[in-house]
């Protein structure tokens, strides 16, 4: 009974973060509804079984990319005003690719129900073991059948971050004004002060 009423409370909850997230006014506001969603969509994970993609949503979702998403849009100078024109003109638009993704859920799940689609049936070979907790199956099969595919990946992920940062990357070139440290403090006193004697009426040479 109280796995069902915490059910119904965190999906009323996710669907209303979600409906404030793309209503409300302010940026700042939608991310914050939005991490209100992800906090809310990993206790529906909890409560399935699935702690592994709850632990997931809150790490990866909520302490990355929602904070980041806070961050940047708090740093940036938006207008408002221009912010809502924009979703006034484009209006239409989301509309229409609202329609054809609702029209291709439809003719999917008809496709369904039809018998056209076959789904692949388990093998067994990805079966959770006995007696042992939802993470501890997962890092067997990340590690056991799938180890190549997960290095693979992994160093896919190395040689992108690797990337990323040698074309942003740029090398500091001297510019005119810019003040040289080490070389002012290897002057000596001769070179920094010079003595002239002008003559009368001639005026100081530049």
């Amino acid at each position: 009974m109280i796995q069902t009423i915490a059910f119904y409370l965190f999906a009323v909850l996710v669907i209303a973060s979600g409906a404030f997230t793309i209503l409300a006014r302010n940026p700042v506001h939608s991310v914050l509804w939005l991490i209100l969603a992800f906090f809310n969509a990993a206790a529906l994970m909890v409560i399935v079984g699935a702690e592994f993609i709850a632990m997931l949503l809150v790490i990866v979702y909520v302490g990355a990319v929602a904070v980041l998403f806070l961050f940047v849009v708090m740093m940036l100078d938006i207008d408002f005003a221009e912010l809502r024109a924009g979703f006034v003109r484009n209006f239409p638009l989301g509309i229409a690719i609202a329609v054809v993704l609702l029209a291709e859920l439809v003719l999917a799940m008809g496709a369904y129900r039809a018998g056209a689609l076959e789904l692949g049936a388990p093998d067994g070979t990805a079966a959770p073991l006995l007696g042992r907790s939802n993470i501890e199956s997962i890092g067997a099969l990340l590690y056991g059948k799938y180890l190549f595919l997960f290095e693979t990946a992994g160093i896919i992920l190395l040689v992108a971050m690797v990337g990323a940062i040698v074309l942003t990357h740029r090398e500091q070139r001297a510019y005119s004004g810019q003040q040289d440290i080490a070389k002012q403090i290897a002057r000596k006193p001769g070179e920094a002060t010079i003595n002239t004697r002008p003559e009368v009426g001639q005026g100081v040479k530049l």
